[in-house]
This record gives C-alpha cells, structure tokens and sequence, in this order.
C-alpha cells in the first residue's frame, strides 16, 4: 500500500513505507571486503584449539571501520553527487565523544552541507541507520571490525567489512520497500564493556530461545503487511548464529541466502547488508527480499526488486571482491588486531597529527582533490595556489582524484619505516589525465611491484598516536581493469 497522491508521506501500523511521490527504496549500493583472509585451520595449528573451516575477512593494520566506511560508501555513489544525509553504524567505532560519519562524509567530497552521524556501538545500529536513511533519502554505511580472544569462537567466526546503501524515491528505486516490521526485548544475551577488546556471551541456547518468538512475531506481521506467502530471498542476520540459523530453516532451502559465514564470518553490524548486497548482485526483477536483523530484538523487511536493477555496474560485487584476496598469517592478524605486542621497528614512533592543519586541508587530506592551473592546465598534486608548471598565482580549479587511476612512474621498498606490516612500499604515480605523487602501496607484494602496474586510490589509516588516527591516501593495485 501507498499513500494516496497529495497526501503526506507516513508509514502504516505494520511499518509500510508509503511516500506521495512514489516508491521509496534502495538506489544503489556497494560493499567492501578487505583484500585479506584468515584461514581458520592456523588457529588451532598455531594455539591447539579454535579455528574451524574456511576463511574470515580481516581489516588489514591500516584499515579501521571508518575507513572501510569510506570504500563502501564510495562504491555506492554510482556517479551521483555525496548524499545529503549519512547514518554510519558499527560496534568498532574509531573514536568515542566524536562522530566517525564525518570522515565518511568529507571523504565522499560533497560539500559542507548535509547531515552524518552516528548510530550507536551495537548491531542493530545498523537497522537504525538503514530505516533513518530510508526516511531521509539520504546514505546508510555499515562497516565492522570483529574480533574475540585468541582461540575463541567469536575471533574464528568474525569477519570484516563494510557495506552501503543510498535511499529515494521514483524510478531510481532498485530495490522498493513494501513492509517492515519490529519487536524490541530487552534480555542480557551479548554484551561488551566500553574499551574491552572481545564481547562476552551468554549461554547459547538461552539466546535461541530468546530470539526466535521475536523473529516469528517480525517476519509475520511484514510477510502479511506485505501480502507475501513466499519470498524469492530469505536473509536473516544474527550475533546469535544458532538462532539465525533456526529461523533461516523454516523456509525452503532455494530461498535462504547464502550467509557468506563461510568466506566472510559475521561481520557484526555490516553482515545483514553485506548478505544483501550480494543478493541484490544476482537479483531478477520482481524477486522479492525478506531481510532480517535479530539484534536486541528483531527488524524484518521486505523489499521487491524493480527493472532498475539492471542500472547495476558488474565487477565489483561481493563475489567478485572474494575471488580475489591474500592469506594473513595468524601472529600477523594477532598482531593487527592488538593482541600480540611486537617489537616495533627501530625507529622514533610517529607523532600525533595536529587538529587545525588538518582542518585547513580538508578538501586535500580527505576527499583528495588536487589542483588544475586554468592558464596551462597542469595538475598540482597537492594543490598548489602557485602553478608547479608555469608559475600562476592563484588560477586553479579543484580536481576531484579519489577516483582516478594512475601508473606507477616508479617505486621503493623501505624496510625501516614504521609499519605493522614492513615493509612499507613507496610509489610515485602518474594520474591518468595528469598530475604526479608519491605516496605508499597498499594491499600490495613487495616482491612482485613493477614500474608500469595500474594502481587506484584508497582511504586509509596511516597510524595512531596520541590517541589520533592520521587518515590519508594510499594507493593499491587495480585487481581487474575496466
């Protein structure tokens, strides 16, 4: 059901989204997977107990929430403008008493304007995120990082990533939202302290039982809001894996999604998008999607794919982003993750990064924007208010860079540096359409970089000191040119 033509957009009692203008529903989207895996069998080679089958996705050293976010978000844009509006949602947060969606935000290059923040420390922050964006037509990131003690069944079955989704209104809508619904409970089955580095949980069978009612009571109110029987997809995300597999096994097994557990893991407050990006990468029109997030409670959704699917670019779904990945050693995941201390290299640590200076350089530091001279059309990376080429003082026009490839002009391997992962690989490229800087590799085999490789930009964090994270550019190897 929709609201009728003139009146104002309000949902029913079962959650409907209705909208005077038109459908209302997801546009476009993108996920982010991080280029490295953990097999979970060097668990129990390295500690004798843990591990498992299969791989988990790990953020590498100089990849945090935020700066997954970032990917993600990026991918999303689909050539269109930065959105308005931006819900960030994750349980890893890089700062506390300060919001992560701003980074986000100026990273996507829009402007000043506009409206980002913050969705809580907990899973079902992503529910909030997706339902205010939703509302808003603006952008909602999911990004996590998820970890446990050394051997636990938490740090085998995690995973890392992000994913992101942009809301509106009209033909645009790929993905419509026909219903939802929610049940909220309050019981103690998963829980962390502010500043532990691992959850703690309760015992298993307590949180199956506590949330299944909540799912049953979710999915058949917005199955029957929906005027559904039988979804064409059935997604059902859950920190309680026991549950979301109970629930997942009351419908036919050609509807349940794939989980992605066994390449991915559950990847916190990112994981429900994340399974439904990668439906939506293979979705026909007229299929529909039941998605359900039990966190806390339990949010289900239906949406109905629309002939705007097909708007979709290829090459860069979740699919694609796992058949091409590097294996992590175990003490080097231990290590990024903070829970091996490593004798660093010798070398003074690196200083705090200072707050104004970076204020000053947004435009550059954030959303990598460079400079074109209007008088002989040199690029100046950085900008430069004083032309590199010919000397113009103060005749240059912005030029946007995130997205730009580049070749590599030449490189060196320092083995000094400062790094979690020496050694670090330093590049000079060249800017596809102009402009040339030198700046690090990331994702990248020190052993195998050559002069000439395409490389594209990526948003990292170079290091923290002082209890500042110093997020910059790096570059990193184009895994399939297009």
């Amino acid at each position: 059901m929709r609201a009728q033509r003139g009146d104002p957009a309000a949902p029913d009692r079962a959650g409907v989204i209705m909208d005077s203008d038109g459908r209302r529903g997801i546009v476009s989207y993108g996920a982010y997977l991080p280029f490295h895996r953990l097999d979970r069998a060097a668990i129990r080679a390295t500690l004798g107990q843990g591990g498992g089958t299969g791989t988990r996705t790990v953020a590498a050293y100089d990849e945090d929430s935020t700066s997954m976010g970032v990917e993600a978000a990026r991918r999303a844009l689909w050539g269109a403008p930065a959105p308005e509006s931006l819900y960030f949602a994750t349980t890893a947060p890089a700062y506390a008493d300060k919001t992560n969606a701003t980074a986000i935000h100026a990273a996507l290059g829009g402007s000043r304007e506009g409206f980002a923040t913050d969705l809580g420390a907990a899973v079902r922050g992503a529910s909030g995120a997706l339902r205010a964006a939703a509302a808003t037509g603006g952008m909602a990131v999911l990004s996590d990082i998820r970890t446990g003690r050394p051997g636990s069944a938490d740090e085998a079955a995690g995973g890392d990533g992000a994913v992101a989704f942009a809301f509106g209104t009209g033909e645009r809508v790929l993905a419509e939202i026909v219903a939802q619904a929610s049940v909220s409970a309050e019981f103690l089955d998963r829980w962390r302290v502010p500043g532990e580095p691992y959850s703690r949980v309760w015992e298993e069978r307590f949180g199956t039982q506590a949330y299944l009612p909540l799912i049953t009571d979710a999915v058949t109110r917005a199955l029957k809001s929906a005027q559904l029987e039988a979804p064409t997809h059935v997604i059902v995300s859950s920190p309680q894996a026991r549950a979301a597999r109970a629930a997942l096994g009351a419908f036919p097994k050609a509807a349940r999604a794939d989980g992605l557990e066994q390449e991915v893991g559950f990847a916190g407050a990112a994981h429900a998008g994340l399974v439904l990006a990668d439906v939506l990468d293979r979705a026909a029109p007229g299929d529909t999607v039941l998605l359900v997030v039990a966190a806390d409670g339990a949010d289900a959704t239906v949406l109905r794919v629309t002939d705007a699917i097909t708007r979709r670019p290829t090459g860069d779904g979740v699919r694609d982003q796992l058949a091409v990945s590097r294996p992590v050693s175990y003490p080097d995941f231990l290590t990024w993750r903070g829970f091996l201390d490593r004798e660093p290299p010798r070398r003074p640590d690196p200083e705090r990064p200072a707050g104004p200076p970076a204020a000053r350089s947004q435009r550059w530091k954030y959303a990598f924007e460079g400079s074109r001279c209007l008088s002989c059309s040199t690029v100046n990376v950085p900008p430069q208010r004083v032309c590199v080429h010919c000397g113009a003082v103060d005749r240059a026009e912005p030029v946007p860079l995130a997205a730009t490839r580049a070749t590599v002009a030449t490189f060196t391997i320092d083995k000094l540096a400062f790094s979690l992962a020496p050694p670090v690989v330093d590049v000079v490229i060249d800017f596809d359409g102009g402009g040339r800087y030198g700046c690090q590799l990331a994702d990248a085999d020190p052993a195998a970089v050559a002069i000439g490789d395409r490389v594209e930009m990526t948003f990292r964090r170079f290091h923290t000191a002082g209890g500042v994270h110093n997020y910059f550019w790096k570059a990193r190897p184009v895994r399939k040119e297009h």
